[in-house]
């Protein structure tokens, strides 16, 4: 796996062992990458100098090419020790260290935070999290209008959002959803 464009472009990233971290596929980043640089709702300036939230972090994919594109920072969110290591050492490995921060935190139980200009989320599919993210992230910060919200889950799992969806689509048993946090 590896960071498609950007300054960071062909660095290779590590998983941690096991099943319990999915990391996205690299043809479903870049698709999503793409839309978020050529969408009229986002664009090179929403990207560049954006705050990133990296919520279910695990490699810390989503936040890490955000950083490559031009954003300014980017805060990951993740709980699993393993995939803490593996986040760790990519965010090393990007020498990323000076606009990258982690928190070893569970995202439904999240510590206060800042408003952020995007957030990504990559939860376990199929159990229900993005309700529940959403809702604990905007009552400790992390979350108010107008931030750009992004989930990938299972391709038929239906999620509960507030917002208009400026964006949806399938990439083989995944699928992205973006929207305005309204």
């Amino acid at each position: 796996m590896r960071i498609i464009a950007g300054l960071l472009r062909g660095k290779t990233l590590a998983s941690p062992p096991g099943l319990a971290t999915r990391p996205t596929a690299q043809r479903m980043r870049q698709a999503l990458f793409d839309m978020l640089m050529h969408a009229p709702w986002a664009g090179r300036t929403l990207m560049e100098g954006a705050a990133v939230l990296d919520a279910f972090a695990g490699t810390g994919a989503f936040g890490l090419e955000a950083l490559s594109r031009g954003a300014a920072s980017a805060i990951f969110l993740e709980n699993d020790a393993a995939a803490l290591v593996a986040l760790a050492a990519n965010i090393a490995a990007c020498r990323s260290e000076n606009r990258a921060r982690i928190l070893a935190a569970d995202v439904l139980r999240p510590p206060q935070g800042s408003p952020q200009t995007i957030v990504f989320m990559d939860p376990p599919y199929e159990q229900g999290m993005i309700p529940k993210a959403i809702a604990a992230l905007r009552d400790s910060g992390w979350i108010t209008p107008p931030s750009l919200l992004i989930a990938e889950t299972a391709r038929a799992e239906d999620i509960a959002r507030g917002g208009t969806v400026l964006a949806e689509r399938a990439h083989g048993a995944a699928k992205i959803t973006i929207w305005r946090e309204a």
